[in-house]
């Protein structure tokens, strides 16, 4: 296994935003939960485009970060870059709405131009509270120990003829909220891509870091210990 593991954060960091700072912080404390050192770079969204597939492989994983994005068009290359690279990606807050809207025009499932997804739910910069209902026992897993109470500056409400064509085809819904709207979505057929609305980053202590944090985090390793398997 290589010593460092090394993290791409593709977001506009600004220091004044707690969920930036948090997701920092998030990290280290799951390095330090799984006795791993890791490496964390932030890459503008705009400079992240103009980057190619194999400048994503250098990198053990991906975390798409919260907003506010500088623009927000730019996520459609981000995705379709870092989906390409079969690396694992975690994906966090506002940019969930903007997943779901790179899927819809990928595979073209509104071909009427209905709206399939409410715009966010959460008004003003302000967190709110989620209740998270796993829905898989994966999900269910995660959340053994974990409180499901999560906070959430965005939340989003797909429309159920949107949920129809996605769930079991292009995702796997992992948990849904207390408003029974999906919160954490997994990609199928992908090594890992797991996209939550909320911001687990925000609860993360160094005493209980995040589950679906750390388990990226092992995701991540993992990765970097097949790489390492290859050269030896």
């Amino acid at each position: 296994m290589s010593e460092v593991l090394k993290i791409a954060i593709i977001g506009d960091y600004n220091f004044t935003y707690n969920a930036h700072h948090a997701t920092n912080l998030s990290l280290d404390h799951a390095s330090d939960f799984l006795e791993t050192e890791v490496n964390y770079y932030w890459i503008k969204i705009n400079e992240a485009i103009q980057h190619k597939r194999v400048y994503f492989e250098q990198f053990d994983g991906i975390w798409i970060a919260p907003g506010p994005f500088l623009n927000h068009f730019f996520l459609n290359g981000v995705y379709k870059l870092v989906l390409e690279s079969n690396v694992p990606v975690f994906l966090t807050g506002e940019g969930y709405k903007y997943f779901f809207e790179y899927l819809i025009s990928t595979h073209q499932l509104n071909p009427y131009g209905e709206k399939l997804i409410s715009d966010n739910l959460i008004e003003g910069n302000q967190f709110e509270r989620v209740t998270i209902y796993p829905q898989t026992k994966d999900a269910e897993k995660l959340y053994e120990n974990c409180n499901h109470t999560e906070l959430s500056s965005s939340r989003f409400s797909l429309y159920p003829q949107l949920t129809d064509q996605l769930n079991g085809y292009l995702i796997d819904i992992e948990a849904t909220n207390q408003f029974d709207d999906p919160e954490i979505v997994t990609l199928k057929n992908h090594p890992f891509f797991m996209a939550c609305s909320f911001c687990p980053q925000i609860s993360s202590t160094r005493d209980l870091p995040h589950p679906l944090i750390y388990t990226f985090l092992k995701m991540a390793r993992e990765l970097s210990d097949s790489k390492f398997s290859q050269l030896v």
